[in-house]
């Protein structure tokens, strides 16, 4: 099973074991709305499991994917509060297939600024 593989099985499953384990100890995320990237597996988890929580209700769905040898990038697209969210998941994986790298881009503004406030209260939960 490839890296993309487990990240599709973690999406369907929502299993935080299997985030971890996908996550390599010194993986990098970035948000579309934190100006540094954040670095480290602790944290990098963190804001995945928060984001699925605030994103991967009954209307997240991916609509493409790109892929090279080392990462792909995953157009999704969702609802919330009757905001369409669009966006991108721009992921990096090692040989051994957990991710190194994941980069979040999201439009239009309105459903950045609403996923801003909405991540901070449940990473303040975590």
């Amino acid at each position: 099973m490839t890296g993309l593989d487990k990240w599709y099985a973690y999406i369907k499953s929502h299993d935080r074991t299997a985030l971890w384990d996908l996550l390599h100890p010194d993986a990098v995320f970035e948000s579309p709305v934190v100006h540094t990237p954040q670095r480290g597996r602790d944290i990098t988890f963190k804001y995945l499991a928060s984001a699925d929580k605030v994103l991967g209700g009954p209307h997240f769905t991916y609509l493409g994917e790109w892929t090279s040898a080392s990462g792909a990038v995953l157009e999704f697209k969702t609802m919330i509060d009757g905001i369409e969210i669009n966006g991108v998941d721009i992921i990096s994986f090692d040989a051994d297939g957990r991710i190194t790298h994941f980069k979040v881009m999201v439009r239009p503004l309105k459903a950045i600024n609403m996923l801003h406030k909405m991540m901070a209260e449940q990473l303040a939960a975590q």
